[in-house]
Parts: C-alpha cells; structure tokens; sequence
C-alpha cells in the first residue's frame, strides 16, 4: 500500500503537471522582446500602448527595476520593488487560481522577471504588477480583451485586488477544502482498496489499479 506521504506527493506531482504547459505559452506578439524587455520573458505586453516604442523606460521610470544587458535579467533597485513588497503565492491562488499558483512554484524565476518587467513597463507598484500577471496567467485573452477594453474608455479592473474581499477568500478557502479533502479520498481509497476489488470494467465498483485491460 502506499504511503500517505507518497501520495500527498502524487497529489502535488498531478497539479503541477497540470499547470505546468498552461503557462508562459505566448503569442509571437506577445513574447516579442522591447526596448526595455527580455526576449520572450513571459510578461504581458505593455497595457497603455500599441507597442513596444512607446512604453515607457526603466530609464524613464526612476526607480523602476532596471534592465541588465550583461545577464539579460531585470533586477530590483530598492526593497520596494522585491518580492517582499507583494504578496506570495497564496495570494495568487485566492486573486486567480491554480495556474498562477503553480507557475510561481515550477516557473518562479520566469514569473519573477515578468512582473518587474511589467513594473518598468507600466511604472507601477509590485502589487498591481502581480495581479495583472496572475490574471493574464489565469486567461491570457480575457486579461488583454480588459486592457484593450481599458483603453478604449471602459472601466478599470483592480487585478491587484481581485477576489480579495473577505467573502470571496471564506469560499474559497471552503471549496479549495472540498476539492483536496476529494481529491485525497479518492487516492487513498484506491490505493488501500476501499472501494473493494475490481468487478469486470466498472471503476466505481472496484479498484481501478486491478481492472482488465483491453
């Protein structure tokens, strides 16, 4: 039988796989690199203009992270600007899912120069760097249909806040609770053969490591 360490690891090891190849997966035009930018560095592209000319400078920016040519990464320039200053990736999870959670975990390096690229690109704080890229990880559409939207005169979204009023964390933290506290069952009741032993091909009645192969 297998360990419930091995298969809270197996539930990890699922999720990640998941989110793995859902991310970080730009158009061309998207991951085109800028004056400013890394080459296909995974930030979303600049939300007040039509290209990369008329972005705005870490230069331009003042206290914006700065762009090192030697190593091609984007570094901070005060404590402002790390990742003490946002929130982790709890905060990620509650503001946009999943796929935004696991990628700072697999991809955090990645997700790490794609936000100070949008800081220097937009010349805002960390927080609303973070929620923009959450939510363009979350739905890269929907993310540059609002932006487009934004441009055009219509309403702005607070990213950086979003699904942060008390309600919204309570269900949830209570969803996320039932799907796991499942999802856990499920596995453990496989692997330890709760769900009896396998009856012909209906995997609801029996142990789905047992069932005749076709």
């Amino acid at each position: 039988m297998m360990a419930k360490q091995e298969i809270l690891s197996v539930l990890v090891a699922l999720l990640a796989f998941i989110g793995c190849g859902t991310a970080f997966q730009l158009p061309r035009h998207v991951a085109s690199s800028t004056r400013t930018g890394v080459e296909g560095s995974g930030a979303p592209p600049a939300a007040g203009s039509g290209n990369a000319a008329t972005a705005p400078t870490a230069t331009s920016l003042g206290m914006a992270p700065r762009f090192d040519k030697a190593t091609q990464k984007w570094f901070t320039t005060s404590e402002e600007e790390g990742p003490s200053a946002g929130y982790n990736v709890i905060g990620s999870l509650y503001r946009a899912g999943p796929v935004p959670f696991l990628q700072r975990i697999v991809n955090a390096d990645t997700y790490e120069q794609a936000v100070l690229k949008y800081m220097a690109q937009e010349g805002c704080d960390r927080v609303e760097a973070q929620g923009n890229m959450d939510a363009f990880l979350e739905n890269p559409q929907d993310w540059a249909y609002q932006k487009m939207s934004e441009k055009n005169g219509g309403a702005r979204k607070d990213y950086a806040n979003a699904n942060m009023d008390p309600q919204q964390i309570i269900l949830s933290t209570v969803w996320a609770c039932v799907v796991f506290a499942f999802a856990y069952d499920l596995v453990t009741g496989v692997a330890e053969g709760r769900y009896g032993k396998a009856d012909g091909t209906d995997i609801l009645h029996g142990n789905i490591f047992s069932l005749p192969s076709f």
